[in-house]
Parts: structure tokens; sequence; C-alpha cells
């Protein structure tokens, strides 16, 4: 397994990794399938190629299996936080440690980036197995959204969890 940073060359698989996260899991991403379907390649690509955000892939036998984001802040005031997004590996791939080398290596990224302090997420509440990876990766509870997402005529809320990038665990 490689892990790497992906760029615009990986834009196709960088997108249809995603469009299979939002149709299998709907509850626990804020974008939906049919948002994102709709945008057109161009949109993926300039992801991967903003200042503003970094995308580390999952290479088995050079296919994209897992995929985590972390989304900078511009505001002056708030540049010492960035988000953890997208974290997604695909079945094959789950229960074998995927997410947490993904999350270890977005953690290293984030401590070579000067002046960044803490790293924020959100997490689906319910999502019990997604929860414990978090917290096994140091990220603690500091709050709770309800309501936050909608899918159909269900509401799930979302559990807000952060840690200082400081020191690997």
């Amino acid at each position: 397994m490689i892990i790497q940073r992906l760029d615009t060359t990986h834009a196709s698989a960088y997108r249809a990794l995603m469009l299979e996260a939002y149709e299998r899991h709907p509850q626990a991403f804020t974008s939906s399938v049919a948002e994102r379907a709709a945008m057109p390649l161009s949109w993926w690509e300039s992801r991967l190629d903003s200042p503003l955000e970094l995308l580390l892939g999952a290479f088995e036998d050079d296919r994209l299996v897992g995929i985590v984001g972390l989304a900078f802040e511009i505001r002056e005031k708030a540049r010492h936080k960035a988000t953890l997004f997208g974290l997604y590996v695909t079945a094959a791939q789950r229960n074998a440690g995927l997410g947490y080398q993904l999350i270890q290596a977005l953690l290293q990224e984030a401590r070579q980036r000067p002046g960044l302090r803490l790293v924020q997420l959100t997490v689906t509440a319910g999502n019990d197995a997604a929860l414990a990876l978090y917290r096994r990766c140091g990220f603690v509870q500091f709050g709770l959204e309800p309501l936050a997402v909608r899918v159909g005529i269900e509401y799930f809320d979302k559990l807000h969890l952060w840690r200082e990038v400081g020191a690997a665990l």
C-alpha cells in the first residue's frame, strides 16, 4: 500500500471514489452524490490543485482505494486550524488499518505546515467505527451539531472533534 499526495492526474480516480463514498454512505457526507456527480472534472482537478486543500490517496496496485483531505483556513485569525474531510476507504480495504494510516499520514503533512496548531473534523453521530478511529488518532469531542445533515426525511447529528497537531501518538 502506497500513500501519496494526489494531484490533477488523479482527478478521475478521486471523483469515482468520492462518488462511491457519497452513494454508499450518504449520511456520512454533507455533499450528495447528485451534487458532486454534476460537477465537471475540472472542479475535481481544481480541488487537487488548490493551495488551500491537501488530499492524500492510498493506492494498491495503482488503484485508488482510500482518500482523506485537509482544508486550510484562508482567514488570518483562523490559519492555525485545518479541517480533516472526506475520509473514505473501499469496503475491501476496511478493518485493515488503512484509515488509521491515512490519518497519520495527513497529520504528518499537517505538522509540516508553519503555524498550524490543530485539526478539526465532524463525524456523523452513530458512526461508531469512524468515531473510534478518530479517538484512536487522538481526536476528542468538543461539541454536537444537532440535525446537521438531512438525507431524505432523516436528520443526522454531527459530532465535532479536534486535536492538536503536535507530535505523533
